[in-house]
């Protein structure tokens, strides 16, 4: 199954160094039943990208921890390929939400790596001061977490973590 991880840039430089990333508190998001049950109407890669674009949200969350020291302002998600057994469904966390066990990946179950590109990074700082708002219903936070989402994120085979993590 593909699952879509969110991530910090400095957790793409621990993958590197030691070739695994754990799972954030072991989820991730993927087009799970509940998910394509949601949406009445799109394909199997429109669903994927709601997917996609959940996980791209959860990045911000991680950004407003506010540890990431590279690239502060900029989301990552990591697109995974796990055996269907490791996936358990949480649809009470949201129509996408999955927990992995385990929630370690290796380099080898990458598929890949998503990065906000640098024109980004001012709609990506806003929304991370909007998404607690958004939740709660804020329309001005929701726009500014729309914008983030509506932005380009740069694709990379994972044959390119170490390039990115030198050059990037």
């Amino acid at each position: 199954m593909r699952v879509y991880l969110p991530a910090t840039f400095a957790m793409l430089t621990g993958l590197n160094e030691t070739g695994t990333m754990t799972a954030r508190s072991g989820w991730g998001f993927a087009a799970t039943p509940a998910l394509v049950e949601f949406y009445t109407a799109g394909d199997e890669d429109e669903i994927g990208y709601a997917a996609f674009l959940d996980a791209a949200e959860a990045s911000l969350r991680l950004l407003a921890v506010g540890d990431e020291e590279t690239f502060p302002y900029r989301r990552v998600v990591v697109s995974v390929d796990v055996d269907d057994a490791a996936v358990t469904l949480a649809p009470e966390n949201g129509e996408s939400v999955v927990a992995l066990s385990p929630a370690q990946i290796s380099l080898a179950d990458i598929a890949a790596i998503h990065i906000d590109v640098a024109e980004s990074e001012a709609a990506t700082r806003a929304a991370i001061d909007a998404v607690d708002a958004a939740d709660l219903g804020d329309e001005d936070a929701e726009l500014a977490v729309g914008d983030a989402q509506d932005n380009f994120m740069a694709f990379y085979d994972p044959t390119e973590l170490p390039f990115l993590v030198e050059l990037l």
